[in-house]
C-alpha cells in the first residue's frame, strides 16, 4: 500500500516547491513538493492503519511519506513510547507541525508527552514538545496557569527561531 501512496504523491508533485523546499534547506532526499492539502486529500484515501503509518514514517528520507504517516495513524492505537520516539525523530519543523497537528494533540497521555519532550537537548524534539503544547492549549486540554506562563517566560530568554515563535504564541493564549 505504500507504493500506491507514493504514486498518488508522484501524481500531485511540484517541482517548483519542491526546488523550492531544496533551496530552503529542507533535510529530505525525496520531495515531490506536494502541498499540505494535497497530502490530506491523498492520506483520506485510505483507512487509519499503524502499521501503513509506521511503514510511511520509517520512510523518513522521503517529505511527504513523513507528512501523510501522522494522518493514517490512529490516535487510539499510539502508546507513549512509540510517540516519543516519532516526536524524537522529526528531521523539520514542518514534519514536527504535522505530527503535533494531526496525531499528537489526539493522544489521551499528550500533555504528558509534552512534559517529557521539552527538555530534551535536541532543538527539534524541543520545537515539537512546545508546538504540541500550544495544540493542547488551543483545544483546552491544559490549564491555563502562572506556573505555565513562567516556564515559558524563562524558555523565551534563550529561544532562538522557529522555537521562538512558538512560545510566543503560546504566551498570546495565556
Amino acid at each position: 500500500m505504500t507504493q500506491a501512496i507514493k504514486k498518488e504523491f508522484f501524481a500531485y508533485r511540484n517541482g517548483i516547491v519542491a526546488d523550492g523546499l531544496r533551496r530552503a534547506g529542507d533535510p529530505h532526499e525525496v520531495i515531490m513538493g506536494c502541498q499540505l492539502a494535497d497530502v490530506i486529500t491523498i492520506a483520506a484515501h485510505y483507512d487509519k492503519n499503524a502499521q501503513l503509518a509506521q511503514e510511511l514514517w520509517n520512510d523518513s528520507k522521503h517529505r511527504e511519506c513523513r507528512m501523510a504517516a501522522p494522518m493514517l495513524y490512529p490516535h487510539e492505537e499510539m502508546d507513549m513510547s512509540t510517540a516519543i520516539e516519532w516526536a524524537s525523530s522529526v528531521e523539520s519543523v514542518e514534519i514536527a507541525d504535522v505530527l503535533c497537528h494531526r496525531l499528537l494533540r489526539h493522544l489521551p497521555e499528550a500533555s504528558q508527552l509534552w512534559k517529557q519532550l521539552r527538555d530534551s537537548d535536541k532543538p527539534l524534539v524541543q520545537y515539537t514538545a512546545w508546538r504540541l503544547l500550544l495544540n493542547l492549549l488551543l483545544l483546552n486540554k491544559v490549564e491555563k496557569n502562572a506556573q505555565l506562563r513562567t516556564l515559558v517566560e524563562q524558555q523565551l530568554i534563550t529561544a532562538t527561531t522557529p522555537l521562538l515563535q512558538v512560545l510566543q504564541s503560546i504566551k498570546e493564549e495565556l
